[in-house]
């Protein structure tokens, strides 16, 4: 069964995790990064982005940038992999396509530990793409572990590029944050996908 067959329910049960909803995790005291003037210019493109309105136009013009937007800002020194088969445990599912993946190893070749955020692109139904990313955040967390690189929390979102919303993994708990913040502006995602991968 690939990630994408997995919903909340589901995840919860095959898992044994615990949720908890509503909560920000992000710390107020966040400052927004600036975007160069490479990214303003791709994003310039968001409205046929939305107005072509799949998940592949969304992919490339919004969520794609501004991802590699973070590894510019960390100096090449994390990887990001756009639609690569992540297949942990395919026993219990875990097994498919991440339509996107951050690493904290700088190699762009193949995934290596630890894998730190991952990114559900949805062409607007951001709640059906939660169960789906959750599965893929256990996946990294597993993944990690087996490399000999456990690390205290791993990140995800689901997004449709001018939405995203958060979640975080830490043990058996998946703590959802209900705010969809919006992009634009893109000040805040960037401050808060570069702290996700410097936090977890």
């Amino acid at each position: 069964m690939p990630y994408s067959q997995f919903t909340i329910d589901r995840v919860k049960q095959d898992f044994r995790l615990n949720t908890v909803e509503g909560v920000r995790f992000f710390p107020e005291s966040i400052e927004p990064i600036a975007p160069t003037p490479r990214l303003l210019s791709i994003l310039e493109d968001l409205p046929w982005a939305i107005a072509v309105d799949t998940e592949k136009a969304r992919s490339e013009v919004i969520i794609n940038p501004v991802l590699l937007e973070v590894r510019r800002i960390l100096n090449q020194e994390i990887s990001v992999f756009s639609g690569e088969e992540f297949n942990v445990d395919a026993s219990v599912g875990l097994n498919g396509v991440c339509d996107f993946l951050i690493s904290r190893s700088p190699e762009q070749l193949i995934v290596e530990a630890p894998a730190i955020v991952i990114v559900e692109a949805k062409k607007s139904d951001i709640k059906s793409g939660l169960g789906q990313c959750i599965a893929e955040m256990v996946a990294a967390q597993r993944f990690n572990e087996a490399k000999g690189q456990p690390i205290t929390v791993v990140y995800g979102s689901v997004s449709s590029g001018t939405q995203w919303r958060f979640l975080k993994l830490e043990g058996q708990t998946i703590t959802i944050d209900l705010t969809d913040y919006p992009l634009p502006p893109v000040e805040q995602i960037l401050s808060f996908l570069v702290w996700m991968v410097k936090a977890g």
